[in-house]
């Protein structure tokens, strides 16, 4: 269980960013929608470790893991921008994550390449990412957050750059490797449809705290 307790976090020159509590069970995915600027990633990146809030824990299964580095937490956050190593072809972008938990690499490379079948870029496995239009590098990402099957998987605008066919296969795809693994998901959405589509409940964050919509 991934459980938010208390949160709270200012930003300069505003009263309240946020001050909130919220539970997701694993296998679950809720939902955050809101304006632009509401605090949405910026309750990500505390989730995920990247900021510390001003008050608050973030708890999985009991444990407090605010003094826990992003890399020990077990979660996978997927930004809006992609955030790809333009060094590294789609393969190793993708086979990351695995190496960097001490899978030899040509097993990590194996799984990487399994994985992009699935996404339809087994084409580009040894493109680099720079190369690949904007909807193949999202693709890519999300690829890459799925791939170590991290026990709370964290989605900023996951689906933004893709055509509606694509996307509707994807959201799909992810909810059924979030119930398979046992995930805990928090997706960040402007698009309510979207919402419906993977969230068994969504919250609107408005004023820096949480409405319930379902």
């Amino acid at each position: 269980m991934l459980e938010l307790d208390q949160i709270t976090q200012h930003y300069a020159g505003r009263p309240l960013a946020l001050s909130l509590s919220l539970r997701v069970a694993p296998g679950d995915t809720v939902a955050l929608l809101g304006a632009s600027g509401s605090g949405k990633s910026t309750l990500l990146k505390i989730v995920a470790g990247l900021q510390v809030p001003e008050a608050g824990r973030v708890l999985w299964a009991g444990e407090d893991l605010v003094a826990v580095p992003p890399e020990r937490r077990g979660f996978a956050l997927m930004f809006q921008d992609f955030a790809l190593f333009p060094h590294l072809d789609v393969r190793d972008n993708v086979a990351f994550g695995l190496i960097e938990q001490r899978l030899p690499k040509a097993q990590a490379r194996e799984q990487a390449e399994a994985l992009l079948q699935r996404f339809g870029l087994a084409a580009q496995a040894r493109q680099k990412v720079w190369t690949l239009s904007g909807g193949e590098q999202q693709r890519v990402a999300l690829a890459r957050a799925l791939i170590t099957r991290p026990r709370a998987l964290l989605l900023d605008e996951p689906f933004s750059a893709l055509d509606a066919d694509l996307r509707a296969q994807l959201r799909e795809e992810f909810s059924r490797r979030i119930a398979e693994s046992n995930m805990a998901c928090v997706l960040v959405t402007h698009d309510e449809t979207e919402a419906r589509a993977m969230a068994r409940h969504a919250w609107r964050l408005r004023e820096g705290r949480l409405v319930a919509l379902w």
